[in-house]
């Protein structure tokens, strides 16, 4: 008997890229917290992910906790500090996840140190790890351009994204070089430096539009974003604000005072998405990117 020709075999539509679709057709923006794996205590991603779903979150980083972060600032590397002395490690992180998955449609990126991938398999074994318990899309801080090939291999084989870095010091050609090999988004640094909170709003303008030049990739952007008004300035240009050491900051001061610091994320959280219903923003913000208007 002969059996019919195979047709094309379709790539699995990644989680990420169906958010920003969907966000994109409608023509709003997305928070993207950070959390920290671990922290403040063992087994909290149970109960934090589904927060800040609720707080109106699209797509959260999960932070493995690392000895010796590279970009971090005091509060997360503080963080990251305490959850591994309470036990976190890598494969407890991923135990997490995958206890949670099934309770959230949240996007999960997992940011990740170079050492925890080849710790844990190398590229091909981590990413099929961390896909099999529910990651949709991997940053590798740590990691150069020339650097992330194997790295982004590894992902795409798995249906998931590779997002990389630009910061506000790389050559505009370099940038969009970055960019072009992006999956998913592409992560702009706000600012240089660490991670942190900071009382201005980033100006971004510049930076997004020469991305925009590369790449119809939602741009995210994180660094120093601590409030409603910062996001309301980051998504006047870029697809997403990510938030990480203000809301890590509350966490902790919660737990240490013996609050709750899930509920403290939740709210924070939601406060911060009062920057996304700014109607000024989302007009001013492109509907289209320069490559899809050339199609």
């Amino acid at each position: 008997m002969t059996l019919p020709a195979a047709g094309p075999t379709l790539r699995p539509v990644n989680r990420i890229e169906e958010i920003f679709a969907g966000l994109r057709r409608e023509n709003r923006r997305a928070i993207m917290p950070f959390a920290c794996g671990g922290f403040p205590a063992p087994g909290s991603l149970a109960a934090l992910l589904p927060a800040l779903e609720r707080a109106g979150a699209s797509i959260v980083e999960i932070g493995f906790p690392f000895s010796d972060p590279i970009a971090d600032g005091p509060v997360i590397a503080a963080a990251m500090h305490e959850a591994l002395q309470k036990g976190a490690t890598p494969g407890s992180v991923l135990e997490e996840i995958a206890a949670v998955r099934a309770r959230v449609s949240l996007g999960l990126v997992a940011m990740v140190s170079v050492s925890i991938v080849w710790r844990m398999g190398g590229p091909q074994g981590f990413v099929a790890k961390a896909a099999d318990a529910g990651f949709d899309g991997f940053i590798f801080p740590d990691v150069t351009f020339e650097e992330s090939t194997e790295l982004r291999r590894a992902a795409a084989a798995r249906g998931c994204t590779a997002s990389l870095l630009v910061a506000p010091t790389t050559a505009p050609k370099r940038a969009q070089e970055i960019a072009q090999a992006c999956t998913g988004f592409v992560y702009l640094l706000a600012r240089t430096g660490i991670t942190g909170e900071r009382q201005d709003a980033p100006e971004i303008g510049r930076m997004v539009a020469n991305l925009r030049q590369a790449t119809d990739l939602p741009i995210a952007c994180g660094f120093g974003i601590a409030s409603a008004d910062h996001v309301r300035a980051v998504v006047r240009h870029a697809d997403a604000a990510i938030v990480g050491s203000a809301l890590v900051r509350r966490m902790a001061d919660a737990a240490n005072s013996g609050r709750d610091a899930v509920a403290e994320a939740e709210s924070f959280t939601r406060d911060l998405a009062r920057g996304l219903e700014d109607p000024a923003a989302v007009a001013s913000a492109p509907q289209q990117h320069p490559q899809q208007q050339q199609q």
